[in-house]
């Protein structure tokens, strides 16, 4: 009887440890997650939008130190606090939203410094137009959400894009042609 609990008891301490290293896949939260961006205005201001509607997964392994993010984006939810303007950017000088619906962001290599993401190298999708995008992390946090008891991960990244890059780059020296790109992301087990 003792050598069978032993073994149940190895067998179980055995299986925490390799779930524990597994990677887990949390499901982007949307009412946490939002991409924004911002750009000189004829130099008079730097002017500041977001999107409102995101969605995606990401995968991390903290044992492994490795990872992936899949975001995407819906261009159509942009919002720049002025409805008339949402219009205007989202036609084909810009987002052209009606054939280009959404952009994405796949991560091709997480490069981590001690146990934490510090920049996630990938390919950013605007407009059918895809380029490699270096998002450096300013923050992270991975732990057991308090509410609803899941784990849990959170960041916030940024990148610096050219939109003439994408094909958006009308009005360009006049309205800034580079656009910072600011990630801020939270992630529940799925």
């Amino acid at each position: 009887m003792k050598a069978t609990l032993s073994s149940v008891a190895l067998a179980l301490a055995f299986g925490a440890v390799a779930a524990h290293a597994t990677p887990v896949t949390y499901a982007v939260d949307g009412s946490h997650t939002f991409p924004r961006f911002s750009y000189s205005h004829f130099g008079y201001s730097t002017q500041l939008s977001r999107f409102n509607n995101t969605s995606g997964t990401i995968v991390f392994d903290a044992e492994a130190k490795s990872g992936a993010v899949d975001i995407v984006i819906d261009t159509k939810s942009v919002d720049t606090g002025f409805a008339t303007f949402d219009e205007h950017i989202q036609g084909e000088d810009f987002f052209d939203t009606q054939k280009f619906p959404q952009a994405t962001f796949k991560s091709t290599k997480v490069v981590f410094e001690g146990d934490k993401p510090k920049s996630i190298e990938g390919n950013l999708t605007i407009k059918g137009v895809t380029k490699p995008v270096t998002l450096n992390v300013t923050s992270f946090q991975a732990m057991a959400h308090p509410m609803l008891k899941k784990p849990a991960i959170g960041a916030n990244a940024s990148t610096t894009i050219k939109r003439s890059d994408f094909n958006a780059g009308k009005y360009a020296p006049y309205v800034g042609d580079e656009v910072r790109i600011d990630l801020a992301v939270e992630a529940v087990a799925q």
